[in-house]
């Protein structure tokens, strides 16, 4: 017992040895914190959802736990979200390097989505915050046909020795996705390559559309919204504007 004690107490010595020694180099090391105190690592609609799609894949549910238990210790650094792509760094018996290609949304794929959730979204605030109705919720969520990778379009890469096809390192970054969206989870749509926008102004144009038919507001609603009538021409004074003569200078005459 006493050697496994000395033995974890070296290798965490060594990682702060190794993490010390980047930092002076001017690298930055942020770890990404789990939760405390709760059994589940993410609190809100997107980093949830994104968690139960990845246990869904169920040819990594053997690697995922030690993964998760990575995550929990604060073991992953520099989590790192950009279009096709999640970076970081792990601290296992070393400190590894890891990335994780993801193939982008087809536009084929997303413009269904748009079309489909057409009206859905009232504001950007309702989007991120996961305040969507049951059709569009389902609709994002799908295994299939939704805004979430599947396995064949994810790709692994760890610099650690374990050659599985899901190293702990991978799964504990994975996992980290889910706790990073609790807080930025406009980085889904950015991961997968898609502007969220989109949803939005699809659902502004059919609510302008209702308004007004051709999308513009009645003079009516809007005489009643400003108190104002705008069938009655106002007219504007116009001031005179001053006509400034210019001074004409003498013209000398040469001497004979």
């Amino acid at each position: 017992m006493s050697w496994d004690y000395y033995d974890a107490r070296e290798r965490k010595d060594k990682l702060e040895r190794a993490i010390s020694k980047r930092q002076k180099r001017g690298e930055r090391f942020e770890v990404l914190a789990a939760p405390a105190g709760q059994k589940k690592l993410s609190t809100t609609f997107w980093g949830q959802a994104w968690c139960r799609n990845l246990e869904s894949y169920q040819q990594y549910e053997s690697r995922l736990p030690r993964g998760r238990s990575y995550l929990r210790q604060g073991k992953v650094y520099n989590l790192e979200i950009e279009s096709g792509k999640l970076s970081a760094v792990v601290a296992g018996s070393d400190l590894y390097e890891t990335s994780i290609h993801i193939q982008p949304l087809s536009n084929k794929r997303w413009q269904e989505i748009v079309a489909e959730g057409s009206g859905q979204v009232s504001s950007m605030l309702d989007l991120l915050a996961g305040k969507l109705g049951d059709g569009l919720m389902q609709l994002l969520t799908d295994p299939e046909r939704g805004l979430f990778p599947k396995p064949k379009e994810i790709r692994f890469d760890c610099s650690c020795p374990d050659y599985a096809d899901m190293c702990k390192h991978v799964s504990a970054v994975l996992y980290g996705v889910g706790v990073l969206l609790d807080s930025k989870p406009e980085l889904l749509f950015t991961l997968r390559g898609v502007d969220q926008a989109e949803l939005l102004s699809s659902a502004s144009s059919t609510t302008m559309a209702d308004l007004g038919g051709d999308g513009e507001l009645a003079g009516s609603d809007l005489s009643a919204l400003f108190g104002i009538n705008f069938g009655t021409a106002v007219e504007v004074p116009v001031e005179p504007v001053p006509v400034v003569k210019s001074k004409r200078r003498a013209t000398k005459k040469s001497p004979v």
